[in-house]
């Protein structure tokens, strides 16, 4: 894929792609999209088959998957040994139940999992994504209590800008109006502490003279309400969808300690910072902090099949063991949960990011952050780059100095990835926020296209824009 130039002369569309495309806007109702714009515009982009970090549209145009289809895909597409694990499997058997019985691979990954995991987790409970991963942990926060004398402590406490996933229980501990305001009806009662956002600070403060006070208000939340906390739960270093916020260092630490002192069960959803993507397997790693519970969904199978996983200390699991009759069991599960071929996906997932992957990411971390800072920053309207790992968010303003937004109706995070398809580059914005979160496997090549891409298109539609306002 070539770099210098970037160009991506787009095929003719094919009568096939003209039937799907017909078809797609009269049969679908497709996730967190304007259906309105979509059935009177598109959808642009068919994609047919994938090899790499390269999507292939009906028309055999080619893009690199620069937001990891929806951050799950690990190793880029059509691994052979994710491919021939699934095959084997399904020569097997394709899915049983775990009510009543066990799995080879359900058993070997729940394994593979305790090993990898922070220090402390010792209990593997399967679901089949983020949100349920999140519901079952909330559930387990919410019984452990009641099984444990403390029927008061029931409230939930989250970050604002918090994203968890859309099932009820996850809608009530996100923190994102955006998203979630409109099901106020549906979400039971939680507590909010603030956002790390720096350069959105919601105390109000400097970063570069900031002592953390984001921090204190935390504490000072926490330490008033932990009578009826039943835990806090967080996207640990990185908020993604609230536009990759990355938290100050030791934040993390912090809060789980807060919590700690205080008998709040701490909760890290790492389904979208799992992985690998922060750099390190898990973003809890980074600051050394086992959570009571950890959620794991996204590049669990490496981007190939539904799965997630809820995983908790021994201590807790402990407080659901009792006699049959004793009312004391986690009753609650999925008609999908470990099954048989997303677990041998996972299996295999997990050996190549151990083996393979995991020791070439700094390369391709500094990399990025070199060119972000050599391309990218410099931008007129690039307000805030925010990096962590292969987790980048560059947030584009009307001005710079100030900060201040462009209005929503300008819809230029959109206009910008439109631009970037062009140049033969898939990415989804949030709101005005460009992520890049390429896989994992992504090349030095590959980088230095998707940067210059991104660049390009800031660039070029902005340029556009400005030009059109003055006439």
């Amino acid at each position: 894929m070539k770099n210098k130039k970037i160009k991506n002369k787009i095929k003719p569309m094919k009568p096939a792609t003209r039937t799907l495309i017909a078809h797609d806007r009269k049969y679908l109702w497709h996730p967190f999209t304007q259906m309105s714009a979509w059935i009177e515009k598109g959808p642009v982009i068919i994609i047919e088959k994938a090899k790499g970090c390269t999507l292939i549209d009906t028309d055999g145009n080619r893009y690199l998957d620069g937001v990891s289809s929806l951050w799950c895909n690990v190793h880029g597409h059509r691994v052979k040994k994710i491919d021939n694990a699934i095959r084997k499997q399904l020569a097997r058997v394709a899915h049983t139940t775990l009510l009543g019985l066990g799995s080879p691979p359900s058993i070997k990954l729940a394994k593979m999992l305790i090993e990898s995991a922070p220090k402390g987790l010792t209990r593997v409970f399967y679901s089949d994504d983020g949100a349920t991963a999140v519901e079952a942990a909330l559930k387990i926060a919410l019984q452990y209590h009641i099984q444990t004398g403390h029927p008061e402590k029931r409230v939930f406490a989250g970050l604002y800008n918090a994203y968890h996933g859309d099932t009820i229980g996850a809608v009530s501990v996100g923190g994102m109006d955006s998203f979630h305001g409109i099901f106020a009806p549906l979400r039971f009662e939680t507590i909010k502490i603030p956002s790390p956002y720096c350069y959105r600070c919601p105390e109000n403060m400097e970063r570069e003279k900031c002592s953390m006070e984001c921090v204190k208000k935390a504490e000072e939340i926490i330490e008033k309400n932990q009578k009826k906390l039943a835990a806090l739960i967080m996207e640990p270093l990185v908020q993604g969808a609230a536009g990759m916020i990355v938290h100050p260092e030791g934040y993390l630490k912090k809060i789980r300690e807060i919590c700690e002192r205080n008998s709040v069960l701490f909760i890290a959803d790492e389904v979208a910072t799992g992985f690998g993507r922060t750099g390190a397997l898990f973003a809890c790693d980074v600051e050394n902090v086992t959570p009571d519970i950890m959620c794991l969904a996204k590049g669990i199978t490496g981007g190939y099949l539904p799965l997630a996983a809820t995983i908790a200390t021994e201590k807790i699991f402990e407080a659901f063991l009792g006699s049959p009759e004793s009312q004391r069991a986690f009753l609650h599960g999925h008609t999908y949960t470990g099954n048989a071929l997303a677990c041998s996906a996972a299996i295999e997932s997990l050996k190549l990011l151990r083996k393979k992957v995991m020791p070439e990411l700094p390369q391709k971390i500094n990399l990025v952050s070199s060119l972000l800072e050599e391309k990218i920053k410099p931008l007129e309207n690039v307000g805030d780059i925010r990096q962590k790992g292969l987790m980048i968010g560059i947030e584009l303003v009307e001005n710079k100095k100030t900060k201040s937004p462009f209005p929503p109706q300008a819809l230029m995070g959109r206009k910008v990835t439109l631009r970037a398809i062009e140049k033969g580059v898939f990415l989804r914005p949030l709101s005005d926020i460009i992520v890049l979160m390429p896989p994992l496997t992504i090349s030095m090549e590959e980088i230095e296209f998707l940067i210059n891409a991104t660049k390009e298109a800031i660039k070029e539609t902005i340029h556009n824009e400005k030009e059109n306002a003055g006439k």
